[in-house]
């Protein structure tokens, strides 16, 4: 028996060396993905075998044996340590946060393009000590602090961080922890700004097509391009003294809604705006499809009008005609035109979808992951489209790492149709971070998903980012401890 067991032994150290060994040549092999390389090197056990018959237990041989594993991290017992941010330029002005914890590992999200810092800031203090892998009830505990559109940054951008964080401490991608995922690689359509001539938005459109290799296009037509056309637009002199539909004051034209701006578009303007169109489906056929978006503040029968003489161009859709509130209104518009309306990049949370879904008041849901809630809202509201039978565009303007959320939310939602790159004309935007699994961000208008890469997929490049932080804010995830202290009862019932 004894000489059976030596021999028994012997056979097994000879197995092990020859695994060893195999591990090794994959750990050297320059083609092997340096995630897999690390996974290797974590879970070598280093001399784990049969020998533990001949005197150790088998929980004393793996105590000995892994003792020098160092692991990346143990998921139960994580615990939320910082939250901080660096402000960069992009978009005018996006945050990204870093969410630290006691083991070492972090999470990256992002505050949606133009909304304060704070927004996130004021949820430290909530989740402080939590752990980042119970995803949902964190959500839960700071949901309450967002609001629509902008309101919602800070929320949702600690959402996409703990998702990267709960990724990275189970060696998952972010898709995997959401359900799976329905494709490798993800559309996008790439946002094409006004241009001051036909010739320069000719350049605009070949850059993305020719060059870039972006297969569906988005563009403006906006009254603001006609408004210096005399007989397009009635009471012209008023609307030029506040044209802007960005910036204002607050009884300005940037800030009145639609119905009552009292703007009105004459047939001359609506031929101006249909030549436009005309211009550019020219230069880009029909193989394309082509969406629009940003018309101007004017109401429900002028956008009508305006649908009606765009319905012949076949336009992938008609983007925000009138507020994402007034949800009977996109049902009069949806009813009346035969081009496919949409709206939803100010909304937040599933709740305040439902009314335009369960009437059928758009034919596409068009959320941004920033404001509706993070990746796994945003998969809510997409299932729920489903259901009814509407499909999903999403919209996006931020920085990568918002961007690479979106590319897991839309890998595990069935009925997307495409997700928006709004810095294409951005030279160091993609620069801005590393995928950590190889490869390409975006390849010829699509990007691609990572299948290997833990969490987001993606880390920083420090030197760029810090290259292009915003004017206002140079700081480089500075410490914020002035928000380590909860100061508020937050229950919202009695």
């Amino acid at each position: 028996m004894k000489n059976t067991l030596k021999e028994l032994i012997e056979k097994n150290k000879i197995r092990e060396q020859q695994y060893i060994a195999q591990r090794q040549a994959e750990i050297d092999n320059p083609l092997t993905k340096d995630n897999r390389r690390d996974f290797l090197k974590k879970t070598a056990l280093g001399g784990l075998s049969l020998s533990a018959l001949m005197g150790l237990s088998i929980e004393d041989t793996m105590a000995e044996t892994t003792k020098n594993v160092r692991r990346a991290s143990a998921p139960s017992d994580l615990k939320i340590t910082d939250l901080r941010y660096a402000h960069t330029a992009v978009m005018g002005g996006t945050a990204i946060l870093r969410i630290d914890t006691n083991q070492g590992i972090y999470g990256l999200g992002e505050v949606r393009d133009g909304a304060d810092p704070k927004y996130a800031l004021m949820l430290k203090s909530r989740i402080l000590g939590e752990n980042p892998c119970n995803v949902e009830k964190i959500f839960k505990i700071i949901k309450q602090f967002g609001g629509q559109s902008r309101q919602a940054g800070g929320v949702c951008g600690v959402e996409m961080a703990l998702w990267d964080l709960c990724g990275k401490a189970y060696n998952v991608p972010a898709w995997q922890l959401l359900g799976g995922r329905y494709r490798d690689s993800i559309r996008l359509y790439a946002d094409t700004p006004e241009a001051s001539s036909p010739e320069e938005q000719m350049k605009l459109i070949k850059y993305r097509t020719e060059e870039q290799g972006y297969t569906w296009l988005k563009m403006d037509v906006s009254i603001g391009e006609i408004m210096d056309i005399p007989g397009c637009i009635v009471n012209q002199e008023i609307f030029k003294q506040g044209r802007s539909q960005w910036q204002g004051g607050y009884m300005s034209y940037a800030n009145t809604a639609h119905p009552f701006t009292g703007v009105q578009i004459t047939e001359k303007g609506l031929d101006e705006l249909a030549k436009i169109v005309d211009h550019v489906r020219g230069m880009v056929g029909y193989e394309i499809p082509l969406s629009t978006d940003h018309y101007g503040h004017f109401d429900l029968n002028n956008c009508i009008r305006l649908g009606q003489a765009l319905d012949k161009y076949r336009l992938a859709w008609l983007e925000d005609m009138v507020p994402w509130q007034m949800w009977e209104q996109h049902k009069t518009i949806t009813t009346a035109l035969n081009t496919p309306t949409t709206t939803g990049e100010d909304i937040y949370l599933l709740q305040h979808f439902k009314d335009l879904i369960d009437n059928h008041a758009v034919d596409i849901v068009h959320p941004d992951l920033a404001s509706s809630g993070g990746l796994l809202e945003t998969k809510r509201i997409a299932d729920y489209a489903e259901e009814k039978g509407i499909s999903m565009a999403m919209h996006q303007a931020g920085t990568p790492v918002s961007f690479m959320a979106n590319v897991h939310c839309a890998a595990a939602t069935q009925n997307f149709l495409a997700l928006e790159h709004h810095s294409v004309d951005v030279p160091w935007w993609e620069d801005m971070v590393t995928m950590t699994g190889g490869g390409k961000m975006i390849d010829k208008g699509y990007a691609p998903v990572p299948l290997d890469a833990p969490g987001l997929g993606i880390d920083l490049n420090e030197e760029v980012v810090k290259a292009h932080l915003h004017p206002s804010d140079q700081s480089y995830f500075a410490p914020t401890d002035m928000w380590n202290e909860k100061r508020s009862h937050d229950r919202t019932y009695s």
